[in-house]
């Protein structure tokens, strides 16, 4: 139903910024809400944050809330996450993901997912 695909990551100092972006593609973008979330080795995926259709509502991880923002232009049909002041334990490939609600949810509730991209960030 929807396609997203991520790009943007790469290998970055601690303390440096990244922006990722998602493309949509599939069933109509505008009107699904998005999110980020993360995978390190060996750890569980975790949210990092999420928008609603607008952008009107924007969740965050504590761990990452300050540095990161979320962003969408749904006539691009392109969600972002700027990452700023990135750490190590931000290292994790990023996974953006999509679902059939116009609300944003922390959970991973979310039934459209991209492949993932790798940021990684040395200390």
């Amino acid at each position: 139903q929807v396609q997203l695909v991520e790009s943007g990551g790469g290998l970055v100092q601690a303390g440096g910024s990244l922006r990722l972006s998602c493309a949509a593609s599939g069933r109509t973008f505008s009107r699904n809400a998005m999110g980020w979330f993360r995978q390190a080795p060996g750890k569980e995926r975790e949210f990092v944050t999420a928008i609603d259709w607008n952008g009107s509502i924007i969740y965050y991880a504590d761990s990452v809330k300050g540095r990161f923002t979320i962003s969408r232009d749904n006539a691009k049909n392109t969600v972002y996450l700027q990452m700023n002041s990135l750490k190590p334990e931000d290292t994790a490939v990023y996974y953006c993901a999509a679902r059939d609600s116009s609300y944003a949810v922390r959970s991973n509730n979310y039934g459209y997912w991209g492949q993932g991209t790798q940021v990684t960030v040395s200390s």
